[in-house]
């Protein structure tokens, strides 16, 4: 029997800020893999932090270049703070690194944050740059989270992640892990929340009040990356370059109307990949339902209408930090030498093992 334990370090592209979570893996006899969550913590970004990894796809090489660094740092010492508050004694961390650019059909991702920083901070072996290896053998390098669907949550007939990017994953018929990014989620929602002064919708009150802004839904549901068969995948550039882009002309409507616009449109899309499915069919497949959007109350309740899903009662740090949480195990499988990344998922010329691995 083996165990680890680690700390899972998740940076959404929403940057609503720095989630930790420490966490046990204990692999049994039969090869079977459990987890037990630990302490856990989100430290928001400092308003200067905040702002240059907001404005980063602008920066010059030398500015990108020394936030690489200055985020490693601010990273490492968040986890020497978190180790310290809690007494914790993991044997490494994982971090997602925060994603500049994301362009799979050029062979390219790129999420900052220097891991030798993060060691040298934290005293820790830290695992980073999970995505550059599928990247190379020609997959999407993302999403990274299935693994850890297929082999910690396969109770769910659907996992669906809404962070900044919506994204899902799901066991086909035939037995194979599926899973791709749906739709922006919170990077929209958010971006119009900050019309009213706020960093997001809270509850989807504001969204609940609106109504649709006529020809919007039809236009955002036409983009042509809904019309692309996975796996795919999406990045902050398609999200300012066509997402937002396709917005424009409705900028005198009601921010309340443009939210419920958008909670339509996230939800329909949603709904169209769980119908498309190709899963053994239920009356109400249970959907997990993780991330800060899963908070969204309104946003809740048009996901379990539309897509007819039962969505399952889940302990709120599994909400809060499943994305960390898998990420740690990422590290276990990569210390293991063992597949993190699905090629059904990416599309990668095969199965691999992703990530960089730092000493302190």
């Amino acid at each position: 029997m083996k165990t680890y334990t680690a700390i899972g370090v998740m940076s959404g592209t929403s940057l609503d800020g720095l989630d930790m979570l420490h966490v046990s893996f204990t692999q049994s006899e039969a090869g079977t893999w459990r987890y037990a969550p630990g302490e856990a913590m989100t430290v928001s970004y400092p308003a200067g932090l905040h702002a240059r990894l907001a404005g980063a796809m602008q920066a010059s090489g030398m500015e990108l270049s020394l936030l690489h660094a200055d985020y490693g740092h601010f990273v490492g010492k968040c986890l020497l703070d978190f180790i310290r508050k809690y007494d914790l004694r993991p044997d490494f961390a994982a971090v997602h690194g925060h994603t500049v650019f994301h362009r799979p059909e050029r062979k390219m991702t790129l999420q900052i944050g220097d891991g030798a920083a993060m060691a040298a901070e934290s005293g820790l072996l830290v695992v980073n740059n999970f995505r550059n290896t599928d990247i190379a053998l020609g997959g999407q390098g993302a999403p990274l989270v299935p693994i850890g669907d297929e082999l910690l949550f396969s109770d769910y007939d659907f996992c669906l992640n809404l962070g900044g990017i919506a994204n899902i994953s799901y066991r086909n018929e035939k037995g194979n892990r599926i899973a791709y990014d749906i739709s922006p989620c919170n990077m929209a929602l958010n971006h119009y929340a900050a019309r009213m002064h706020a960093a997001y919708d809270c509850n989807g009150r504001w969204a609940r009040k609106g109504n649709i802004v006529a020809g919007l839904k039809e236009r955002l549901d036409n983009l042509e990356f809904y019309l692309l068969p996975p796996p795919k995948s999406l990045g902050r550039e398609w999200f300012e370059e066509i997402f937002l882009p396709a917005l424009d002309g409705y900028e005198t409507a009601r921010t309340e109307d443009i939210l419920h616009t958008l909670v339509e449109h996230i939800a329909g899309k949603i709904a169209m990949a769980c119908k498309t499915a190709p899963i053994a069919r239920k009356k109400k497949p249970c959907m997990l339902l993780t991330g800060g959007g899963a908070l969204n109350l309104y946003l809740r309740e048009r996901i379990e209408a539309v897509a007819e899903v039962e969505l399952a009662a889940v302990d709120k740090k599994i909400i809060d930090y499943k994305e960390a949480l898998i990420f740690a195990f990422l590290g276990v499988l990569r210390l293991e030498r063992q597949c993190n990344c699905l090629s059904t998922v990416t599309g990668a010329n095969r199965d691999n093992i992703g990530g960089a691995v730092y000493m302190p």
